[in-house]
Parts: structure tokens; sequence; C-alpha cells
């Protein structure tokens, strides 16, 4: 049967779609998402968690490991968070049916006859990495955990922090923030200049740009002047990677890796690791207060959008920047009524992909196999301002 060809709207709806029967939600579980902070799940405990439109619950066993199961018992159907984690397991606390990581479910305390066929609840692989939990929410064996990694999270010697914040807005509006480097122009002098913003645009020359295809994603390049030439490196299909300066003139740059994951379709969640060259203790400290690690943006939008920036510190004036241009566009943006510029030749490619990628799923076709680059894209400080 042939199918029929969609039209650019109903090809561009697919866009922000994040459910398990979806295209967008088959093609974003072919890959590892962070989906908590390693911090946020203590051993012997069980949180309930939302990612990809599907509730499920996330525990941490005796040793230390976490797992990822359903958000409900088989049995009855109760919240498995409310239970009880027991060793490697963990039990409902209704009837006690309980289950191992893998969702299989391994006692039922109260059956008198024992069950023909095992009873099995979702099940999904995940990995640590950075101060994050990863999870697959594929079908089938996971692909390596390549994609997520940098160099720069892997080197012990270096500070690395990590963050989360939950936006009331649709994921994928917020990845085409970080293909269009002209908004750094404008949005990051919003309400006040910071580090990021007077560093990074200079003396406000809008950028020349250019974007190119990679084996893991995009790679961006916005010039602004011979000495003030930015790279991004945007993986596919949520992740940047770039520079950018520390909270004081002072302070030393950070490599930037952010993932806006899915809650569903109206929510996301926004993770960022910040690695820093510090090796001082007494440094280490207070680059850790500097950075404001529990600063949401979200939970201050009547102010923000009220123009109200006072207070906050300038790792927080990025995102309130960023939140305040990407939430302002709805909670998911309503692409029909656009008129896109020159400007947005990095929207106009990274939809390009998604959507020949979204093409090959709908044809049953093979998508690209990413992978990690092979040689680190080296990411630094334009000499002009690192050298102020």
């Amino acid at each position: 049967m042939v199918e029929t060809p969609l039209s650019r709207t109903q090809r561009i709806e697919l866009l922000p779609q994040t459910a398990p029967d979806t295209p967008m939600g088959q093609l974003l579980r072919k890959f590892w998402h962070p989906i908590a902070l390693s911090q946020d799940v203590p051993a012997g405990q069980a949180r309930p968690l939302r990612v990809l439109s599907e509730d499920l619950t996330i525990y941490r066993g005796a040793s230390g490991k976490a797992y990822l199961v359903a958000g409900r018992c088989a049995h009855r159907c109760s919240v498995l968070h409310t239970g009880w984690v027991q060793e490697e397991q963990i039990q409902c606390m209704y009837h006690g049916w309980t289950y191992d990581g893998t969702g299989l479910c391994i006692d039922i305390p109260a059956e008198k006859q024992p069950r023909s066929k095992p009873i099995r609840i979702a099940g999904y692989p995940v990995r640590e990495y950075a101060g994050l939990l990863f999870a697959y929410l594929g079908s089938g064996e996971a692909p390596e955990f390549d994609l997520p990694k940098k160099d720069v999270f892997d080197d012990p010697a270096r500070l690395v922090l990590a963050k989360k914040e939950v936006w009331d807005c649709n994921w994928f509006q917020q990845i085409e923030n970080s293909m269009d480097a002209v908004h750094l122009n404008f949005a990051h002098h919003w309400g006040a200049v910071g580090q990021f913003g007077s560093r990074i645009t200079g003396a406000g020359n809008i950028p020349d740009l250019d974007y190119e295809e990679t084996s893991s994603g995009i790679r961006q390049i916005a010039t602004r002047s011979k000495d003030n030439v930015r790279i991004s490196d945007w993986t596919f299909p949520n992740n940047n990677h770039v520079v950018a300066p520390g909270p004081e003139k002072d302070d030393p740059w950070a490599h930037i890796s952010a993932w806006p994951v899915p809650v569903d379709d109206h929510s996301t969640m926004r993770f960022t690791l910040y690695s820093i060259d510090e090796r001082d203790p007494d440094k280490i400290e207070e680059l850790r207060s500097r950075y404001d690690l529990d600063y949401d943006p979200a939970h201050h939008s009547e102010r923000l959008f009220a123009g109200d920036v006072s207070g906050v510190s300038e790792p927080g004036l990025i995102s309130v920047q960023d939140y305040v241009a990407v939430r302002g566009q709805g909670v998911i943006f309503d692409r029909s009524q656009e008129n896109l510029s020159t400007s947005d030749a990095g929207v106009v490619f990274l939809r390009r992909i998604f959507l020949r990628e979204l093409e090959a799923l709908r044809e049953g076709l093979p998508t690209k196999h990413w992978q990690k680059l092979k040689q680190a894209v080296h990411l630094k400080a334009p000499p002009k301002q690192a050298a102020e």
C-alpha cells in the first residue's frame, strides 16, 4: 500500500509530538535521554517520573544502581513509587506484588497458585553519567551509550555541575532556539546585559551563519568577526554543547551541554551540565554557589514576563532570557503563523533533518545511524574575549 504524501502543515505538526504512538515519539525512543539528577534519587527510594508522555517509576536499589520501570503495578494499577524498595526490587504498597529492575513480577504474596505465564511491566535500561541518570525508552537492545558523552565531562580534573529545570512549553521550540545564533544579539540583551550577552555578541554584530550536518548532529558556526567565531556542537536529537563565560569576569569559561527532554507535549525537563577547568577547592565552592543550580525561571514566570529580572544571577539570567523568548511563543508554537527570514537558516536546517528522519520512519526505511564524532570539536572562547 502506497502512503499518501503528507502536506507541509501535517509534516510540521509532527515535530512537537512525543507519545509512543507518534512518529516523533518513535524517533526519540531510539536514543538515550537524561531523565533525572542523580542526587534526586537516593538509594532505597522511588520517585514518580513522567518523560516522553509516559508515567514511570524510577528507583535506586540498595546497591546504588538505578532502575526505571512502569508507573503502575500490573495488579490493580496503583502507582508503584509509593511502594517499598527492597534490595534491588520494588514492592507495591497495595498488595505486595514485587518487581525486579527489568519489570518482571517476581513475587505475588497472596497468590496460592503459581502463574502459568510470567507477569511483566515495562522496564528500561538506565545509565549514570556526570551527575545525571539517562534512560533508553525504546524497544529492543539499547544503542551504545556514546552520543551523550563529551571528553570535557569525562575529565576527572574538571569541575562538573548538573542542573535541572522544568519549563511549561514544548521541547521542539527549545532545540530550535539552539540553532538560532542571531537571538543572542537581542534576547540575551533583554532585561539586563550580563557576561554572556556582552562577551559573546561583542559590539552587537549580526553573525554570518554556517551549518553542517555531522555524524552526530549539526555544527553551527556563527562568525561575528575574525576574532569572534562561535561554534555550537549540537548532537541529535536534543543536545547542544557550547562554551560560555563564567558568572564573573575573571571566572573560567565553561563547557555547557544542555538537553531539553520532553515530559510530554506541553512541558520539558531541561538538563544542563557545566564543565569548568577549576582545581582550587575554595574557588570550586564559590563557583557552585555562583551557578545558582536551584534557580528555575518557570517558577517566576509572571514576574519575568512583566520585565522584572531583579535579583537574578548571571547564569539565571541566561535561562531567563531564553525562557521568556521560547515560552513567549506559547506552550506549543504554531509554526503556521511564522514568517521565516534568512537569519533562520539554522531552524530550517534542523527541521529539514528531523522531517527527513520522520519520513524514513513513515516509509519503513532505516533512519540515520547517528554516532559520536571521531574527533571532538574544539570549542573555545573567542580570542578577543578570552584575553580581556
